[in-house]
């Protein structure tokens, strides 16, 4: 791992620093750590050539192919040799959103099964891939961690090993072997949807967590508590013009090599099996050189990927990813495979998928040695990762419930996780027997807290009752606090603040993903002009001559400026996730008695327009800028703040820069 992140350092050294390098940056070679000896690699590629060389062309297609549990009965892998099942979010085995760990264990071992029963003359063993975003986030009773901008403000990368490995027992314990995951985004517009699936805008603090992360999930790949990961979306998502969900990244080479790629340096390095591209394109304006959509780029997807940086597993494309390349359709792209994509997510028209693909090497529009290099990989990484030596129930965690659960971890990442931004009100932790009175829409509700990629896609269609194992905020404070002391109101009415000794106002965003949780051009980061609530809860208990602490939950940083203005206590708790106790183990002293030490791993806006606001950005003026985060004992001095905004949107006016950092800064 510090070899890999050496490595990282010093490219990013000779791209933002000239001097520190004589020759001109170039694509690094990576090496994996995964166990490697000349004749172990050799009677592997032995056995994956023989393999291969057994198939037909409708198996080795079938290889190719990736469809969604919804679409796929274990029958359709036996006949048409699928290589791979999914599960979107918000989608179980039977349509049952509280299937039991078993439950899946069924389901994986009917898949497997089928795939046993081909004519093929070596069967090779299906595999099944889940979105495991923030733990094993798609299935009921699981742990659920902090997203990823809640850990990068932890600024401990062994925290997220330690989630990965736990994730990965979690995911064995269902019978599932792979996770899409991590996903080593670098946002640069916090405008995005997916702004708090990524560490950090700062490149270098993804590059020390992707390795880490990666590590957790896969192991050396030996025995059970390991599942392949996917380092993820190759590449450039973060940094899309505007924000814009698969939208367009405009940066030259040496830019998306100094941002975007950093994660990908340490998650190679650490031995990841498998790659998924990325929906944005990548535009270098300055060079000429229009790359389009990554999905249909050989230039991104082979000659960078697996030529330059010498990733010899298996490249995944998105959801219907290929559909999006110009010319194309979800079930056709040839394209796309000739680009480097070796398994199509194709979730419900696979059918027609294996189809057209099969008549494009037909009629010579993808050459045979391209379908044989993208089975061989697949072939190669299932080798690998031991798949053909049992059935998924015959893995140590399989079926086992309390697997899914380390709610230890997961309170361990909240504390370490929250920023304390404004420290003007009372000492904490409040001491015991204070009367508190709790507010707002998100003490409560456990969708808020988790967020997106919860149980569904946008986290939206959950109740409290949809998680087990799980405490909400209220619930820790109520806890910690003791009998009698905590008194909750929604909104504020009805209630005396005069009656309390403090207030706490927990607020913030609804759950949301990719292109729901889009700001988009005409909106700002102004989070009182989508949530008035929360700015009318605060102005019901401010004022009113007791402290209030506030606590933020939200995916990205926000212009809160009316918040603060209206707070003694600020602090960002991000998307928590399960254990909202580890939020009141900070807050009071019935708790675990921890102060504070997050530090921002994304900048605070000063005004509503500042979405695309970077360290080491040329005019760099954030409120709170990257590392801050003040200590328990700390106490701030924090003016009024203007509250100003432009009612119209923000335009576009600070998008062209997004890409163009000034230079890098250490974690």
């Amino acid at each position: 791992m510090k070899t890999t992140l050496r490595t990282s350092l010093a490219l990013a050294c000779a791209i933002a620093f000239p001097a520190c390098a004589a020759a001109a940056p170039a694509w690094p070679a990576i090496r994996s750590t995964i166990p490697h000896d000349a004749a172990h690699d050799a009677a592997l590629d032995a056995r994956v050539r023989a393999i291969v060389a057994g198939m037909t062309l409708a198996q080795k297609i079938g290889q190719m192919t990736q469809a969604e549990i919804k679409s796929v009965t274990p029958d359709d892998v036996r006949k048409y040799y699928l290589g791979s099942v999914l599960n979107g979010g918000g989608s179980w085995p039977n349509n049952n959103k509280r299937a039991s760990a078993a439950d899946w264990v069924a389901l994986a071992d009917q898949y497997y099964h089928a795939s046993m029963a081909t004519d093929m003359t070596v069967k090779v063993p299906v595999v099944w891939g889940i979105d495991a975003i923030h733990g094993h986030s798609n299935v009921y009773g699981a742990t659920l961690y902090p997203h990823n901008i809640g850990l990068g403000a932890a600024r401990d990368p062994q925290l997220a090993h330690a989630i990965g490995a736990a994730t990965a027992r979690a995911v064995r314990a269902t019978g599932i072997a792979w996770v899409f995951g991590p996903t080593i985004a670098v946002v640069r517009d916090d405008r995005w949807g997916r702004t708090y699936e990524s560490f950090s805008e700062n490149p270098l603090l993804v590059a020390s967590y992707a390795g880490p992360y990666v590590a957790g999930l896969q192991g050396k790949l030996a025995g059970d508590g390991f599942v392949l990961a996917t380092a993820k979306h190759f590449m450039g998502d973060g940094g899309t013009d505007q924000g814009r969900d698969r939208g367009v990244t405009k940066a030259s080479q040496a830019q998306m090599m100094q941002i975007h790629a950093q994660g990908y340096y340490t998650a190679l390095g650490a031995g990841a099996q498998t790659v998924m591209a990325s929906f944005n394109s990548w535009n270098d304006v300055g060079a000429g050189v229009d790359y389009g959509k990554v999905h249909g780029s050989r230039a991104v997807l082979t000659d960078i990927l697996k030529t330059r940086l010498g990733f010899d597993g298996f490249v995944v494309s998105d959801w219907n990813g290929i559909g999006e390349v110009p010319g194309c359709k979800d079930d056709s792209c040839a394209q796309a495979i000739n680009a480097g994509i070796d398994m199509a997510m194709v979730p419900e028209q696979w059918k027609s998928f294996i189809a057209n693909t099969i008549a494009q090497v037909e009629s010579g529009d993808i050459p045979m040695a391209r379908i044989d290099d993208a089975v061989s990989r697949i072939v190669r990484v299932k080798l690998r990762a031991g798949l053909f030596d049992k059935r998924p129930s015959q893995n140590a965690w399989a079926g086992r419930q309390d697997a899914l659960e380390d709610r230890a971890l997961a309170r361990r990442a909240v504390r370490e996780s929250l920023v304390l931004l404004k420290n003007q009100g009372p000492t904490l932790p409040l001491k015991a027997g204070t009367r508190i009175l709790v507010v707002g829409k998100s003490a409560a509700s456990l969708s808020n807290q988790t967020g997106g990629w919860s149980l569904t896609w946008q986290g939206t269609e959950n109740t409290n009752a949809d998680f087990a194992h799980a405490d909400t905020i209220l619930a820790g404070i109520e806890q910690a606090a003791g009998a009698g002391k905590v008194t909750y109101s929604l909104d504020a009415a009805d209630v005396d603040v005069r009656n309390y000794d403090v207030v706490i106002a927990i607020v913030g965003e609804r759950p949301y993903a990719e292109g729901e949780g889009d700001i988009g051009l005409m909106g700002t980061l102004r989070h009182s002009s989508r949530y008035p609530e929360d700015l009318a809860v605060l102005q019901a208990v401010a004022g009113r001559g007791k402290p209030v602490i506030t606590v933020l939950v939200a995916g990205r940083p926000l212009y809160v400026n009316d918040l603060l203005n209206l707070s003694d206590v600020f602090v960002a708790a991000w998307l928590p996730g399960t254990e909202g106790r580890g939020v009141a183990d900070l807050l009071l002293a019935g708790g675990q008695g921890h102060g504070f030490t997050g530090k921002l791993s994304f900048s605070w806006p000063a005004s509503a327009c500042q979405a695309s606001l970077n360290v080491g950005d040329a005019g760099y003026a954030p409120l709170f800028a990257y590392g801050y985060g003040l200590s328990t004992s700390t106490r701030s001095k924090l003016a009024q703040l203007t509250t100003s905004f432009p009612a119209a949107g923000c335009g576009a006016s600070n998008s062209s820069s997004i890409n163009h950092p000034v230079s890098l800064v250490q974690p």
